[in-house]
């Protein structure tokens, strides 16, 4: 049934039948505090090795060989949360284990794969999604494979990929940056080897952070293709293979600093976390909450209040027996931890999660043995959905709404917008939340960023991000949260894109153009004096 062409559609009989999870009376008591857990009705047909929200509200999962190194049948998927349905398309070459990355326009883009398994070579192939025909369009190949690479959007919309098993079987130490229209930079070659996968996050500044999972954290500039190297060392001390990493949400009232926080990872997994604030002369990892369990192969998802989802893993790679089921959610107001409740599935390596534009989270995945993965899909709905009626039971919030935003053409840098909304003397908090691309414990994509705003009558007067920086240009998931935190469903917006990409120091704006189209965008170089911060 699952190598089937065709369209899964959920049926009364399956929701009933199947697999939609008993929610027992206690359980529905507690949606209001530790929020909801339930299983889809219809499998994930097939193993989504990589997930990215659409525009569309829609997800496209890529699996190519899904972790089977003979199979040959390289597959990808729309999943429809609406429709309740997945569809499977062809994939025409392996995308398993690629970065992906959603580009400015909206297209997601694959960067690198299998090339073969056994030992592993990436794939310097690269392509876009197109949603209008439901297929991949190749684009310029990378100057060399990977397989494991991450990719990170910068704030002018160029897209830089770092790190990846190479078509030879040897990581792959050279950044490269690509921009529409122009392909890709010459590759810079990094001081140092990275991990495979690492945890990078643009700060506000333009600088790109790398978070883990080793110890040492470091900054790469792409305006000068720079490193500086060495700029923290983590409290944990031992690689967090397989824990996650997040920044934290840029909001007014934390006046946009940047502070990244890792979570988990190891192997035995550790459930501490660790949060740097990168504003200061000096930035240092400091000890935070610890998680309720330890987790490696784990997911974290920034929630429309700012508040971050800890969930899956296990405290043994690919050991099912030491599954963490329960969730976590962090505070970075309190800087502590609470209960969201226990799913139903282990979900180990090869797990996926991402924020949906209805303000739950979408959970599936897990495959620690290869010709196997769990088919069952979770959501999850938090707390902020529940509230309690006069007599104490639980009930659904009512949600505020969003009417329109004008001007419906995009959203500019430094510009104002209005959103309408019968609501608007009730709103505390307006936010974008970038939809997430993620895949192997690490959401390549996902960002909060608070803005301000006045309310009028039946809107609200809403000043956009101050630059590419802070808020990448693309597409956004616009929420608004009321004054008892429950948040809108989500309307899609475009932040727009800057023009041009920035001409690195020492190069005129001219030979930068010509730099971007002949694989030039700036010096390599590295910055190893002490206290330097690349900034």
């Amino acid at each position: 049934m699952f190598n089937n062409r065709h369209l899964f559609v959920a049926e009364a009989v399956l929701l009933i039948l199947l697999s939609l999870s008993p929610l027992c009376p206690s359980a529905m008591a507690q949606a209001h505090v530790e929020g909801q857990w339930s299983t889809l009705p219809y499998p994930m047909p097939i193993n989504p090795i990589h997930a990215s929200l659409l525009h569309t509200g829609q997800v496209l999962v890529v699996s190519g060989s899904g972790n089977v190194a003979s199979n040959t049948d390289y597959l990808s998927a729309i999943w429809d949360p609406q429709a309740g349905s997945v569809t499977l398309q062809d994939v025409s070459w392996d995308m398993f284990c690629n970065g992906m990355i959603v580009l400015p326009d909206g297209r997601p883009f694959v960067l690198g794969g299998t090339l073969q398994y056994d030992p592993f070579y990436g794939s310097p192939r690269t392509s876009t999604y197109d949603a209008g025909t439901r297929s991949f369009v190749d684009l310029e190949n990378m100057a060399h494979g990977r397989w494991y690479p991450t990719a990170t959007t910068n704030g002018d919309g160029s897209i830089m990929v770092f790190s990846g098993l190479d078509d030879t079987g040897r990581t792959n130490t050279a950044v490269e940056l690509y921009q529409v229209g122009s392909g890709w930079s010459r590759p810079y070659d990094a001081p140092w080897t990275p991990p495979l996968y690492p945890r990078m996050h643009l700060l506000p500044n333009g600088t790109v952070f790398y978070a883990g999972p080793t110890a040492a954290s470091s900054l790469f500039d792409p305006s000068t293709a720079r490193w500086t190297m060495n700029v923290a060392y983590t409290n944990y001390g031992n690689r967090r293979t397989y824990g996650s990493s997040v920044l934290l949400p840029l909001t007014p009232d934390n006046g946009y600093t940047p502070r990244v926080m890792i979570l988990g990872g190891g192997d035995p997994a550790t459930e501490t976390t660790e949060i740097i604030d990168l504003s200061v002369d000096n930035p240092a990892w400091q000890w935070s909450d610890s998680m309720s369990q330890p987790r490696i192969q784990m997911n974290a998802v920034i929630l429309p209040n700012g508040n971050v989802l800890a969930l899956g893993g296990s405290a043994y790679n690919e050991d099912v027996t030491t599954a963490s089921l329960t969730a976590d959610l962090f505070d970075p107001g309190t800087g502590t931890f609470s209960s969201a409740g226990a799913g139903a599935y282990p979900r180990l390596y090869h797990s996926v999660a991402l924020l949906l534009p209805d303000a739950t989270v979408w959970v599936a995945g897990g495959n620690p043995t290869r010709g196997t993965y769990e088919q069952h899909m979770e959501i999850y709905s938090p707390a902020y959905l529940f509230t309690t009626d006069a007599d104490g039971n639980t009930i659904p919030a009512t949600q505020p709404t969003i009417t329109s935003v004008t001007p419906p053409q995009g959203i500019g840098y430094g510009g104002s917008f209005q959103v309408q909304t019968p609501n608007a003397a009730d709103i505390a908090s307006v936010v974008l939340v970038r939809p997430g691309s993620v895949t192997h414990a690490f959401d390549m994509d996902q960002r909060l960023v608070g803005l301000s705003f006045t309310a009028g009558d039946g809107l609200l007067n809403v000043n956009g991000p101050a630059n590419g920086n802070i808020a990448p240009p693309g597409y956004y998931m616009l929420f608004i949260l009321n004054t008892a935190g429950v948040p809108s469903v989500a309307t899609f917006v475009q932040v727009s894109p800057a023009p041009t990409a920035r001409a690195p120091a020492g190069m005129t704006a001219d030979s930068a153009s010509e730099s971007a189209v002949g694989g030039l965008f700036g010096p390599g170089g590295v910055d190893r004096s002490p206290g330097s911060k690349g900034t």
